[in-house]
């Protein structure tokens, strides 16, 4: 049963992740569907996408039961976008238990209160990339092939899920986000640093791989539409284009006015170097640009497809260079590209 569109009815709205980067772009679509979003935001989080926030700001912590429970509390909708995103960390079993743990908190709270129906934030990080073909909603990973802590979290989560759904009848719509990019990267996301790093002129070479990208705030429309359309108990896939790395790389140089790289380097000689700056990163607590997880991870093209959100849900996504401007455009403003 589909939700109806109740524009300007402002229905409370409980939201995660508000603070982030996808999680901003589902309160500014919330928003505009005239809904009040609610949003629950650690006092430590960076604010900067808070400026100007279209509804309430609730401070708790997913991991914290009683905060959960007094800010869900009265909500017609559940959107549940916050996640632990590093595909480092030194100690990984932090990001599969923050993801578990979060996920599980949120949807219990929701179950408690009777909400209407749950949107819950997914990532294509849960499926298997297809050598032949787009992966699509039927090739799920199981946590064993997941590739790296964040991938392996997504999925015990995901099942998390749908285990609810099955065993205690959860109203929940999953959704899928591919590579989002786009304005508001803060932090910035892995993909962000790519881009930040590709304009400044500081990746002088890539290896093969591809991507699935896609502008935030499409991403953040699909969420809405998966509120008012989706399917109880399914996963949508909210991507965009399939893009190799060398050919994102082409479209950020003809941005900013570069030559782009030209080397294609392979994989093998990198995992030293990527080994070196773990250890680094342990040391100086700073991310690492590249990762162990990271190259692992580039070993396939990460092509992935919408059409099911298409069909379904009416989700459109703008051609990835459109997001690619927005981003670089944001990120000039904040200081990150010269």
């Amino acid at each position: 049963m589909a939700v109806d569109k109740l524009n300007g009815s402002g229905d409370k709205v409980f939201l995660t992740g508000a603070s982030g980067f996808v999680g901003s772009a589902v309160a500014r679509a919330l928003a505009q569907r005239g809904h009040h979003p609610v949003a629950l935001v650690r006092p430590s989080s960076d604010r900067r996408n808070l400026k100007d926030f279209p509804g309430t700001i609730a401070e708790g912590d997913i991991r914290d039961e009683a905060s959960v429970r007094r800010a869900i509390e009265g909500a017609r909708y559940v959107f549940h976008v916050a996640a632990d995103y590093r595909l480092w960390a030194p100690d990984p079993e932090e990001i599969v238990h923050n993801n578990r743990e979060g996920t599980r908190i949120v949807m219990e709270a929701a179950l408690a209160a009777g909400v209407e129906r749950v949107v819950y934030t997914s990532s294509v990080a849960t499926l298997l990339p297809k050598a032949d073909r787009p992966a699509d909603e039927n090739d799920p990973a199981t946590p064993e092939q997941a590739v790296g802590a964040y991938k392996r979290s997504k999925v015990i989560a995901e099942r998390l899920v749908e285990q609810l759904v099955a065993e205690r009848g959860l109203p929940v719509v999953i959704v899928n986000p591919s590579t989002p990019i786009g304005p508001r990267d803060t932090r910035p996301t892995p993909t962000g640093r790519i881009i930040v790093e590709a304009a400044n002129g500081r990746m002088p070479a890539f290896v093969d791989s591809g991507l699935n990208l896609v502008h935030v705030d499409d991403v953040g429309e699909g969420h809405v539409a998966a509120l008012e359309r989706g399917r109880i108990g399914e996963r949508y896939i909210l991507g965009g284009q399939n893009e190799t790395l060398a050919g994102m790389l082409r479209a950020i140089a003809g941005l900013v006015g570069r030559k782009p790289p030209t080397i294609r380097i392979p994989r093998a000689p990198l995992f030293p170097m990527a080994w070196a700056n773990e250890q680094l990163a342990r040391l100086t607590g700073k991310d690492p640009f590249l990762t162990l997880d990271s190259l692992r991870m580039a070993k396939h093209h990460m092509f992935f497809s919408s059409a099911k959100a298409e069909r379904e849900l009416g989700y459109r996504a703008r051609p990835y260079q459109a997001a690619l401007s927005d981003a670089i455009g944001w990120f000039r403003e904040a200081g990150m590209i010269r």
